[in-house]
């Protein structure tokens, strides 16, 4: 109600192109059902990361009609919107940040800092003097802090500590970081490296290690790669630990939601996520040998699978492959079995397991209770035991 005022204020000083800012995709959707029946002769256009680039380009073209752009943070700096007269920002997004408790990786909806709000209100005055309205007051605003934590601060520090061990830079608790990150993340950090068998008790990296860290991808994919060279699946693991290093390939956008599970049904596998990446990617490589670039651009579109995103998926595919030539990992001649493949997955999470217990929940490691995430295959199943790569708050 607050933006929709705000539009009705500004849309009498002179209707112009407006950039609203909000948290998350949810709210954008729930907005965007309101502002269209209010504000019918105004093009509203949701702007995400998760949208397809087709959806994403539409903010770019220009037409006879005004249009009201509902984004995300990702209009902050990743890409300026052209013709911005209006900003409305409603102070908000959603930040990841890695808790070190509880070993998951959430995304709670903060208040944004002060940097971020400034940097908002620059978006309307790009061409021309803007009017930024936010929906806080002068006094939140200054009791916000002055900047975004940088990232060092809010990850797993894993990679990082393997980095600083390949680089020669010295111990992390020794280096002298302009914002030092917190004792307990750094613990947190070696604790994973330990699960991984990436260092010694007295914090020195192992020859495992140093080879996790050669490799440009996430410690716990590195560690399933090695595994999977000496379990003889290296060929599918590299396939599933790509497609986990990248946005999922999938449109799951609201409107396209039921239409694309439908098609991927034909590539679930019914015992295992893991293994329906397997049998996508097989069908992708079909069908680009079969077809030409523009028709295989058209063929994922159809099967609602963002074509820049399965290139992606692709490219590191191809360079984590050319990574294990170097490494001189051992390429299985023959196709591995799902057990197996399982077995290498394992290596790289330890902790990411959990049973289902007596009251219907699944019991995982600290003894937390999780949910099977519903677009899983095993979501109406109760296997008495999972494991999974992501545990998300």
């Amino acid at each position: 109600q607050a933006v929709i005022d705000a539009l009705d204020e500004l849309f009498t000083v002179s209707p112009q192109d407006t950039l609203v800012f909000f948290a998350g995709e949810r709210q954008i959707r729930e907005a965007a059902d309101k502002i269209r029946k209010r504000f019918h002769q105004y093009e509203v256009l949701p702007l995400y990361a998760r949208l397809s680039n087709e959806q994403q380009q539409r903010i770019f073209r220009q037409g006879r009609q005004r249009k009201i752009i509902l984004s995300t943070n990702v209009a902050e700096t990743s890409l300026t919107v052209p013709g911005i007269h209006y900003v409305i920002d409603t102070g908000l997004a959603r930040v990841s940040r890695y808790s070190w408790r509880a070993k998951v990786q959430r995304l709670p909806i903060e208040k944004i800092s002060r940097a971020s709000a400034n940097q908002r209100s620059g978006r309307c005055g790009r061409t021309a003097e803007g009017i930024c309205i936010r929906l806080y007051d002068q006094e939140d605003f200054e009791n916000r802090s002055e900047f975004t934590e940088p990232e060092i601060l809010r990850t797993n520090l894993a990679s990082v500590i393997l980095q600083m061990d390949s680089l020669r830079v010295g111990h992390i608790r020794d280096f002298d970081f302009i914002e030092p990150p917190d004792s307990r993340l750094i613990s947190d950090g070696y604790r994973l490296l330990h699960e991984l068998q990436a260092v010694r008790p007295d914090d020195t990296v192992t020859r495992l290690g140093k080879t996790i860290s050669r490799l440009p991808i996430d410690p716990r994919l590195a560690r399933m790669v090695i595994q999977a060279s000496d379990f003889g699946c290296l060929n599918e693991i590299l396939v599933i630990v790509a497609v986990l290093s990248i946005q999922d390939p999938r449109d799951l956008s609201q409107e396209n939601r039921q239409a694309a599970n439908e098609k991927f049904k034909r590539w679930q596998d019914t015992k295992s996520d893991f293994a329906g990446w397997l049998n996508l990617w097989a069908e992708i490589n079909a069908q680009k040998q079969a077809l030409s670039r523009n028709q295989f651009a058209k063929w994922c579109k159809k099967q609602y699978l963002s074509w820049f995103r399965v290139r992606e998926w692709q490219d590191i595919y191809q360079q984590i492959r050319e990574q294990a030539k170097e490494l001189k990992l051992y390429f299985n001649p023959r196709e591995a079995d799902i057990d197996t493949i399982h077995r290498a997955i394992l290596s790289g999470i330890p902790s990411h397991i959990a049973y289902h217990d007596q009251e219907s929940q699944y019991k995982t490691t600290r003894n937390r209770d999780m949910a099977i995430f519903p677009g899983s295959a095993l979501a109406r199943k109760t296997p008495k035991w999972i494991m999974a790569f992501s545990l998300i708050d």
